[in-house]
């Protein structure tokens, strides 16, 4: 069973109000994001989320887990240890997701889907145009007692670059998706993702 971890639990200070319930295409962004995850194919949809439930009401319906983070506070390090965590037993290999990049292409996740599925490799990293590393990133189970340990701000950066052996690069023939961090953002993205999808 492969599985997907959304992260969702960010107070988007940048922003200056929850950008993952902002509408895009008259979809907030977190179930945009959510809904690519689900399309992927993958048997098991977590969203890890912090303290404001609208995140979670954008949800209302959808086929995830939601799991709260409730040291949200300290960075994405605890909300990827909190949603492998929660993943099922026998749970063989997890996607990490952003929650505010609602315009990962499709082709990213087959591309790193296939990749594992053919090949097995402990990490598998989507790398776009100009050599731009991106998501989403997979993990095997191999890599989940790393995950659990993390903490701070750091995400799982400190991972991938601890053993480059392990890390399966996959070429996608595409610019790298932006994560939504402020509104000009937002208004960016929304202009592109009939280009990227």
């Amino acid at each position: 069973m492969i599985a997907a971890v959304v992260l969702a639990a960010g107070s988007a200070q940048r922003f200056g109000r929850q950008k993952l319930i902002e509408p895009m295409f008259f979809k907030p962004v977190i179930r945009r994001a959510v809904e690519a995850a689900i399309a992927s194919g993958v048997h098991d949809v977590i969203v890890v989320t912090g303290a404001d439930k609208r995140v979670r009401h954008a949800l209302a319906g959808a086929r995830v887990r939601c799991v709260a983070n409730g040291a949200a506070a300290s960075g994405m390090g605890s909300s990827i240890a909190a949603g492998i965590a929660a993943l099922a037993p026998g749970t063989r290999a997890a996607l990490i997701v952003l929650g505010d990049q609602p315009s990962v292409p499709r082709t990213a996740y087959r591309a790193v889907l296939d990749a594992y599925r053919t090949r097995h490799p402990a990490i598998v990293v989507p790398v776009y145009w100009w050599k731009t590393r991106g998501h989403p990133v997979l993990f095997d189970a191999s890599v989940f007692p790393e995950l659990r340990a993390l903490t701070g701000d750091r995400g799982a950066r400190e991972v991938i670059d601890r053993d480059p052996a392990r890390v399966l690069r996959v070429p996608i023939g595409r610019p790298a998706p932006r994560d939504i961090d402020t509104p000009d953002d937002a208004v960016s993205i929304l202009n592109l993702l009939h280009l990227i999808q």
